[in-house]
Order: structure tokens, then sequence, then C-alpha cells
């Protein structure tokens, strides 16, 4: 399976949380599943750390690494289809994903019931 994390997701995993179910935990850490991060949740993410809105790991950049995660940076390709989505939900980020998840064919891995409202495949967490 070829997964892109939330970044909720992402938090949880990286932190062992039991927020995230036993078997999506074995599906995040599968070695024959590529589990991808996108630039849009590190951006998330920080904006929201550096704000004291999140708790996150200091050392982001090198948990995601050590976790083998796969960086998926932002391309044009997926800005147009982010920009084209429907206004079902106005998070950018958010909406960033699930473009991504579109044009790269990827299982979106959220607990946001607002992704279901688009034609996006979604595991839930």
């Amino acid at each position: 399976m070829r997964l892109l994390l939330d970044s909720h997701v992402l938090l949880w995993s990286l932190a062992d949380s039991p927020e995230l179910r036993r078997e999506l935990k074995q599906e995040i850490k599968d070695p024959g599943n590529d589990v991808m991060v996108s630039a849009a949740s590190v951006w998330e993410i920080a904006i929201k750390k550096r704000l004291g809105k999140l708790d996150a790991p200091d050392d982001l950049l090198e948990a995601i690494e050590a976790c083998d995660f796969t960086a998926l940076s932002i391309t044009v390709v997926h800005a147009m289809a982010a920009a084209s989505l429907p206004r079902h939900h106005d998070d950018p980020f958010d909406r960033m994903l699930i473009a991504q998840a579109q044009s790269e064919g990827l299982l979106l891995v959220t607990r946001d019931r607002h992704f279901t409202t688009y034609e996006v495949e979604v595991l839930r967490a």
C-alpha cells in the first residue's frame, strides 16, 4: 500500500500514541508499505508548533527519517489540483493532502471526516 499520513496521524505515529488503532500501527510499520509525509504536513506542524498550538518533536525531520517515511514534495501539479477542488473544506493544508493523494494514487490516512466529501481513498485512523 502507498499511504499518505495526515498531520495528526503523523504525530500520533511518531509518539506511538494509543490514538492509533493497533492494525493501523502495523500498516504504518510494515516495510512493504510506502508511507509518505507531505511537505504540507511538515509546514503545518512547524507553524502550529511555533504558535504554541501544537506539541511536536523538535527534531521532526530526523524523526520522520528515522521511521523511513518518504517525503512528498509539493509540485505545481499538486497546487493546481488543490486549487480546483470543490470548497467542501477550507483548510489549505488538508486540501493539499487531498490533491496529493488524488494525483499520486495514495491512500490518505486520517481521522478527519471532511475528507470523505472528496473523491479520495481514505483509511480511517
